[in-house]
């Protein structure tokens, strides 16, 4: 045990899946993978089955408090929703991990009411960026209405029968004016972003405290380099040659001027905020998913106290 966690090897992690079942088959699993992420069913198997079961049991316990507490104070048992919050790097493939989790939890025999959110939803309007003079830090903590986001998870958290949340398109780059997504009195809300277990001003309050759970995905900063530039190409030769992307131009790059453009854009800006302001988050995670080069799972470090 380490700082308060245990850490195990994927055997030793994948021995926990007891007899939780696989419910995802290699065609679905092929539309959840996010672009160049080369996750396949045995990762699932080894690697999300024994999360899924882990979170489960949390979920349950999570219930089960809710009701003693209602009891103690005479109350109607009210359901509150369990809050689900996954970080980690640009590129890291923590987008992927949030959308297998939302498709593996929904399958329970429960069948809960699971909905996914992301933190780019909460990304101030280019506009306001540009106002602001803050546009080439965009992903970086000053670049989300941070008031917005935590009054969003707020509302879900006391019971809301609807909330609403601003839309991103990563195509066009920016939010989609007058466009909302409609969250209704879910079972289990995940929130998935780069900064959601960023700490709160003095005073305030942070969105993560509002989650239930945690789960920070993390690698070695060189290999998530070599993953940015991965996709950055393949990106380069499907979403970006789209008439109506904000980065259309890059398609017109050669393969040797795109790739210093993105190494550049990483280097300054993505390996930056990593190291400045996300990665100084792992601690506060209640899970960490430990990545090798090939993207796979190697260690878990789950938290114990």
């Amino acid at each position: 045990m380490n700082n308060g966690y245990v850490e195990l090897s994927r055997e030793q992690w994948s021995e926990l899946r007891k007899n939780t079942p696989l419910t995802l088959t290699a065609d679905e699993l092929e539309e959840l993978r996010g672009v160049d992420d080369p996750i396949d069913l045995t990762e699932v198997t080894d690697i999300y089955l024994p999360l899924t079961r882990l979170l489960n049991l949390h979920f349950t316990g999570s219930k089960e408090r809710s009701s003693v507490l209602s009891a103690f104070l005479g109350h109607p048992e009210q359901r509150i929703p369990y809050i689900l919050g996954i970080a980690g790097s640009v590129a890291v493939g923590k987008s992927t991990t949030a959308r297998l989790l939302h498709t593996l939890l929904a399958r329970w025999p429960e069948h809960p009411h699971v909905e996914l959110i992301t933190t780019d939803s909460f990304l101030y309007p280019n506009a306001v960026l540009e106002a602001k003079g803050i546009m080439q830090r965009k992903g970086f903590p000053e670049s989300y209405d941070r008031r917005a986001l935590v009054r969003f998870v707020a509302e879900v958290k006391a019971g809301a029968a609807e909330v609403r949340a601003p839309i991103y398109s990563h195509l066009e780059y920016d939010i989609v004016p007058g466009a909302s997504q409609v969250v209704k009195s879910p079972d289990i809300l995940i929130i998935e972003g780069l900064n959601v277990l960023q700490p709160a001003p003095p005073t305030s309050l942070a969105v993560n405290d509002y989650f239930d759970f945690s789960i920070y995905v993390d690698a070695k900063v060189e290999d998530i380099r070599t993953w940015y530039v991965d996709r950055f190409h393949k990106l380069r030769r499907t979403a970006f040659e789209d008439p109506k992307s904000y980065f259309r131009y890059i398609a017109e790059l050669s393969y040797e001027e795109a790739t210093a453009f993105a190494v550049n854009v990483w280097r300054d800006i993505n390996e930056r905020n990593l190291v400045e302001n996300i990665a100084p988050t792992r601690g506060r995670a209640d899970l960490v998913l430990k990545k090798g080069a090939d993207h796979s799972v190697r260690r878990v470090r789950l938290r114990q106290t």
